[in-house]
C-alpha cells in the first residue's frame, strides 16, 4: 500500500508537469501571436494613411478651383520616373496653382531601424520642407500608361503622354518579430484623374 501511494504522488507530478509545460508553451504562442497580430494592424494603419493622402492628391493632378490657370492638362505633371513624380494641382482648393511632388528617399536615411530596406517616402508641396511617412516604405513604384493602355518607359517623355498611374506601395515594420518583418502591400492600378482625360 505504501507503494502505491508513492507512485500515484510520482505519476500525479509527472502528469502535472506535462500540463504546466503546455501551459507555458501555449502561453508563449499567445504571446507571439499578440505581437504578429498587434505589428499586421499597425502596418495596416499606417500603410491606410500613407495611401489615403497619397491617393487624394493622385486623383487630383491637373485639378485648380480657377480652371483656367491650368487649362491644359498635358501640363499637369511636369516629371514622371518610378520613384517619383511632380504635378500641378490645387491642394487648398482656393484657385491658387500648387506644385506637389512624391519622391522614395535613400535607404541611408534611415540606419537606426533594424530593417535594411525600409525608406521615407516625401512629399513636397511648392518649394516647403519636405514632409515625410513616418513609416518605412519598402516599395513606391509608379507605372506609367498611355490612352490606349500602353506602357511609357520612364522617364516619362513628354510627361503629357501619361493618362493613368498604377501605383505600387509596400510597407514593413522597422524591427521584426521572430525574424520576420510584417509586410502590407497596396497597389491602384491604373488610377486616372478626371482631369488628365479633359483633353
Amino acid at each position: 500500500m505504501g507503494s502505491n501511494v508513492i507512485l500515484d504522488i510520482v505519476g500525479s507530478i509527472l502528469v502535472g508537469g506535462l500540463v504546466l509545460l503546455m501551459m507555458f508553451r501555449l502561453n508563449a504562442q499567445a504571446t507571439s501571436n499578440l505581437y504578429n497580430s498587434s505589428s499586421e494592424l499597425n502596418i495596416q494603419l499606417a500603410m491606410t494613411s500613407v495611401v489615403h493622402v497619397m491617393e487624394g492628391d493622385f486623383r487630383k493632378i491637373g485639378y485648380c478651383k480657377d480652371w483656367d490657370k491650368i487649362s491644359d492638362p498635358t501640363e499637369a505633371i511636369i516629371y514622371a520616373d518610378t520613384s517619383g513624380i511632380k504635378f500641378l494641382t490645387d491642394i487648398n482648393d482656393n484657385g491658387n496653382v500648387d506644385t506637389l511632388s512624391y519622391y522614395l528617399g535613400p535607404t541611408s536615411e534611415l540606419l537606426n531601424t533594424a530593417n535594411p530596406r525600409d525608406r521615407l517616402l516625401y512629399r513636397v508641396v511648392n518649394s516647403e520642407t519636405p514632409k515625410s511617412s513616418d513609416v518605412g516604405i519598402t516599395i513606391f513604384r509608379l507605372t506609367y500608361f498611355d490612352a490606349l493602355g500602353n506602357l511609357l518607359s520612364t522617364p516619362v517623355n513628354p510627361p503629357g503622354l501619361i493618362h493613368t498611374i498604377q501605383i505600387d506601395v509596400q510597407v514593413e515594420n522597422s524591427e521584426p518579430i521572430d525574424s520576420v518583418y510584417t509586410t502590407a502591400f497596396w497597389r491602384q492600378i491604373k488610377l486616372s484623374s478626371k482631369n488628365l482625360q479633359n483633353r
